[in-house]
């Protein structure tokens, strides 16, 4: 079984700080939600709050469309996964997983069998005998999973459980547990600062900053078409220009810069002062010529090899940064370090968006 999770107008304060201010989202029944944003910016305590941890100053909680409020966290259909995975050092991984069972008064064969089923569903059947010290940072995961999933919850909440992994780690078990949650059916809900991780994972990612939720969508929309400014930098990479929006309409303006007018997509909320121009380095494309529109010359400043992909900057009038980036695929002429060239971009990959998040 899985369940719905509803924020409705949610605050929290500690004293005189405001931790979340006025939060409105609900999660879908089996969804794999993601809450991502800076460290302080309140994605914790509303994971904390919908365990039960800690309590809202205002606004109502919804599991299943049940009011939870005052409910404590023993009472609540939820499993929460802490970041340093709080496993039992002188208990097997049978015994661990089983914990919650124990308290609950099933007998010690029932949570044996139910270990030895979780066992196999996270792929680890013969662990059940070892103790966590035995186990690489991946298993010990994997049996942190185990154990919250034993007590059947309708929701799982994931505190940044993959932070204290190395990069190659993290990439695998980013599939694991996308793997789990899609064979469980249970809603889960992960904390994380790391956009890799929400982007990979989830089905829907609400960005948050200051306290707020700033943007909630899939993660394609997230990439492609951030609300803001704050949603643009912090989810991915930018060639950002200050300027004026001139001549709006349908949809596009022109931007004029100390670099020359260019022309990109308006966002909904770009309106007023405070805007600017949002372009993403691998939606920069570098030339020797001149494009026929949004085209800045430049002197190659530095090339960076990445693997996957090259990092070109480029220093424009004024000192100006720009960066492209082009795919290693054998095919693509890398400019010399010092020479002249173009970075330009297509008006339909860049954003013109208001500059700041909304602050406490």
């Amino acid at each position: 079984m899985s369940a719905g999770i509803d924020l409705e107008n949610v605050v929290c304060d500690f004293g005189d700080f405001r931790a979340v201010d006025h939060v409105n989202v609900s999660i879908k029944p089996g969804e794999f939600f993601s809450f991502l944003g800076p460290s302080g910016c309140g994605k914790t305590t509303i994971l904390r709050m919908i365990s039960g941890f800690t309590e809202p100053t205002q606004g109502i909680i919804r599991i299943g469309g049940q009011d939870v409020r005052g409910q404590r966290p023993n009472q609540r259909p939820t499993a929460l996964i802490f970041q340093n995975l709080a496993l039992f050092p002188l208990m097997t991984v049978w015994e661990n997983i089983a914990f919650g069972l124990e308290v609950r008064g099933v007998d010690k064969a029932k949570r044996r069998a139910r270990a030895d089923e979780l066992l196999r569903l996270v792929d680890l059947p013969g662990a059940a005998d070892k103790y966590p010290s035995q186990l690489s940072g991946g298993q010990r995961q994997r049996v942190a999973i185990a154990r919250a999933l034993a007590v059947e919850p309708a929701v799982m909440l994931l505190d940044e459980p993959l932070s204290a992994l190395d990069l190659k780690l993290r990439q695998h078990m980013r599939a694991e547990l996308r793997a789990i949650q899609k064979r469980t059916g249970v809603t889960f809900i992960y904390i994380t600062h790391d956009q890799g991780e929400a982007l990979a994972m989830s089905d829907r990612v609400g960005v948050m900053s200051q306290g707020r939720i700033q943007q909630v969508a899939d993660p394609r929309e997230i990439y492609n078409n951030p609300v803001n400014g704050f949603v643009a930098s912090f989810v991915g990479e930018n060639n950002i220009f200050d300027g004026t929006v001139v001549n709006p309409a349908n949809g596009m303006a022109g931007y004029e810069t100390a670099l020359g007018t260019f022309r990109a997509r308006l966002g909904a909320l770009a309106t007023g002062k405070g805007v600017k121009l949002f372009v993403r380095p691998e939606h920069t494309a570098i030339s020797l010529t001149a494009a026929a529109e949004n085209s800045v010359p430049v002197t190659i400043s530095e090339v960076s090899f990445e693997g996957s992909f090259i990092s070109i900057q480029g220093k424009a009038a004024g000192g100006t940064t720009l960066v492209a980036e082009i795919r290693n695929d054998g095919a693509a002429t890398v400019p010399a370090i010092g020479s002249a060239a173009f970075m330009s971009f297509d008006p339909a990959r860049a954003a013109i968006l208001p500059d700041a998040e909304t602050r406490r």
